[in-house]
């Protein structure tokens, strides 16, 4: 059974890893929902073209932009 560290690290089983085709070196995400710490290995280029549907203003400044998205 895997235990919090003083520095707060958790030594995931080898096992574990495995079934998850966690590498040393790889990214993870941790999450909590429902009371729950989710880890999830994170795959690189999962969220290309997640927002290719956002269609920007050019006509439109930074400023006016982030003035806009705080209303």
């Amino acid at each position: 059974m895997p235990k919090v560290s003083a520095k707060r690290q958790i030594t995931l089983p080898v096992s574990q890893c495995e079934a998850l085709g966690i590498e040393p070196g790889d990214d993870v995400e941790s999450f909590v929902a429902h009371g729950q710490l989710t880890i999830v290995k994170k795959q690189k280029g999962a969220a290309r073209g997640v927002l290719r549907h956002v269609q920007g203003n050019p006509s439109m400044t930074d400023e006016e932009s982030l003035a806009s998205s705080l209303l």
